[in-house]
């Protein structure tokens, strides 16, 4: 199975996730910054990831690179997603971003899965959040840095 993940990250807390799911499923990284339309669409699994940022916006280069992901045909594509953010500081856009790649690939007719459980978090809102569940593999590397082997984990597990 060829996976992408194809993240955006500043701080390289982002980058060091897309590079621990990469490890565990012989997946290749790609920063957003250096991806193509191609990339997007010519792999069996995509996998996209991003933090939040303040009050709930994409990473800069993901707002810097989305035409790539409207320019692709997702059509039908199996897409997880996975977010990274920060539930105390920011308790009402915890893991919005990922929230918002779920809206755009949604839009473009894509399959999104990787669901996981909102238990274990203390957040007040998510735009992430829909029935009850993240849309993706949510992480908070500032509160809970412990937690993210086994949720990788345990994701990927659901995925693959």
């Amino acid at each position: 199975m060829k996976i992408n993940i194809i993240f955006g990250s500043d701080g390289g807390a982002t980058r060091g996730v897309a590079a621990k799911i990469a490890a565990k499923c012989q997946g290749r990284t790609i920063d957003i910054k250096k991806a193509g339309v191609a990339d997007f669409e010519n792999c069996d699994l995509l996998v996209l990831g991003s933090p939040t940022y303040g009050d709930g916006t994409l990473q800069t280069d993901w707002e810097d690179n989305i035409g790539k992901l409207r320019g692709a045909n997702l059509k039908g594509k199996k897409i997880a997603l996975f977010g990274t953010g920060d539930q105390q500081n920011y308790p009402t856009s915890f893991l919005d971003a990922m929230g918002i790649l779920y809206d755009e690939v949604s839009a473009l007719g894509a399959h999104v899965v990787g669901f996981t459980d909102t238990a274990g978090f203390d957040y007040i809102e998510s735009t992430a959040e829909r029935d009850g569940r993240f849309v993706g593999l949510a992480l908070d590397l500032d509160t809970q840095s412990g937690m993210t082997e086994k949720r990788v984990t345990a994701w990927l597990n659901q995925l693959l």
